[in-house]
């Protein structure tokens, strides 16, 4: 399919399509909208984070509402709050032309707004897990007219300790609605919930060289442990324009390199799961806005992480789980942009590394870690570009009087500019 135009869509969903840019249908969405927008049918999408499954299932699931019902017709399991709004966002996009909107249902959020919405009407629901079982036992949330019920990243909510809770949400969906299935990995539990539940679902696949950008440029640098975080500044201090996130592999580890950065002058800010809602929601504001363009994490706190135009992202630590490495990397290279998947790969690392290159069917490349040299060129050439960009010189002008002039007149171009990179930047005296 090459096209959403093939598709047939109501003229109000194309026409979101079409604002919001979409053209060609990722491999997920190739395979899988067909499927869903054929026949009802319970389903299984076996595909990464960043391969547009969101899309994938939204397309299909605002075609089978009724937007002048106020039941709630499709219901949407999300790992976490992040995911859930994100995918609320992401719907609303779609169905801005067809009048649908999603209501998103969490915790560490106030039950009022949530009960209110209910009661005004909520076609689309989408919520974690364990708030969603709050409003079923309190009777707030009516699944009895539900057609749709989707499990997005259905590995990680097992893996999160949902399990239960996904038992007694299925358990209550009716017999004549449809189960959709979306999940990284197929694990053991999932095929349980799978058999379980799903009755003869259709399954796509996306292979994991599909679900990797063609546009992300995977690199690795070799180094011990004791050397990662002087790297993890250089690679910030080298790079264009960096707006990354670093994965670390503890909660003590995220600590530890943020309180690094953050004395070293960097806009650094972390996400782990000691931090209370509020505080990630902050965080990820901060981010968004830019204020923040370093984010270290786990990858339990980062689940359901989708920001824009990510040009980096860092493996501090390489995953334990290997189809771990292909969900970091998937944040960044999004619609074609470039980005630029680095790991810092230790001795005792470098079978690992293999492996993920052998899971992956990529090559990752080596490369020298750039060395104070490179750090300092790249500073120079950056105040160079705002030194030609600087317009409002000429009142500096008015400032001068011949006898400082006649200081510097005998001195040579060269000098006078290495005086003024050495005045800017004086913890870079020596370029050695």
């Amino acid at each position: 399919m090459e096209s959403f135009k093939e598709l047939n869509l109501s003229a109000p969903l194309m026409k979101s399509i079409e604002e919001l840019g979409y053209e060609k249908p990722s491999p997920i969405q190739a395979q899988a909208l067909p499927i869903l927008l054929g026949e009802a049918t319970d389903f299984i999408g076996l595909a990464a984070t960043g391969t547009g499954k969101t899309a994938a299932y939204s397309i299909p699931m605002l075609e089978r509402i009724d937007p002048k019902s106020k039941k709630v017709q499709a219901l949407i399991l999300c790992p976490t709050r992040e995911l859930a709004l994100q995918v609320t966002g992401q719907i609303n996009l779609l169905g801005k032309f067809s009048g649908v909107k999603a209501l998103p249902i969490y915790g560490g959020s106030g039950y009022r707004d949530q009960i209110d919405g209910l009661r005004h009407g909520a076609p689309v629901v989408v919520g974690t897990p364990g708030r969603l079982i709050d409003h079923i036992e309190k009777g707030t949330l009516d699944l009895g007219d539900l057609k749709t019920l989707i499990l997005d990243e259905a590995d990680e909510m097992i893996s999160m300790g949902f399990r239960d809770e996904l038992d007694a949400i299925l358990s209550k969906a009716p017999d004549s609605g449809n189960i959709w299935l979306f999940s990284a990995t197929m694990s053991n539990d999932v095929r349980r919930v799978a058999d379980t539940y799903l009755t003869k679902p259709a399954q796509v696949q996306v292979n994991r060289t599909e679900m990797l950008s063609q546009t992300v440029e995977q690199i690795y640098y070799f180094t011990k442990e004791s050397n990662k975080p002087e790297i993890i500044c250089k690679l910030i201090d080298v790079a264009e324009d960096f707006y990354g996130i670093i994965f670390c592999q503890t909660k003590a580890l995220v600590t530890d390199l943020t309180d690094y950065l953050i004395d070293k002058g960097y806009k650094a800010d972390c996400l782990h799961g000691d931090k209370d809602q509020r505080s990630r929601e902050r965080t990820m504001q901060s981010f968004r806005d830019r204020t923040v363009n370093v984010l270290i994490c786990t990858d339990v706190a980062s689940r359901g992480l989708d920001v824009k135009d990510i040009t980096h992202v860092i493996n501090y630590s390489l995953p334990r789980e290997l189809d771990s490495y292909v969900h970091r990397i998937g944040r960044t290279a999004r619609s074609g942009q470039k980005g630029y998947a680095i790991s810092l790969v230790t001795a005792s690392h470098k079978g690992l590394l293999t492996r993920i290159e052998r899971l992956t069917k990529s090559r990752i490349i080596e490369a020298m870690v750039p060395s104070r040299r490179d750090v300092g060129q790249k500073r120079v050439s950056q105040l160079l570009t705002k030194f030609l960009a600087q317009t409002s010189h000429l009142k500096a002008i008015e400032l001068m009087n011949d006898e400082w002039l006649s200081q510097i007149s005998d001195m040579p171009p060269e000098e006078i500019a290495a005086r003024f990179i050495t005045l800017c930047m004086p913890d870079f005296f020596d370029f050695a």
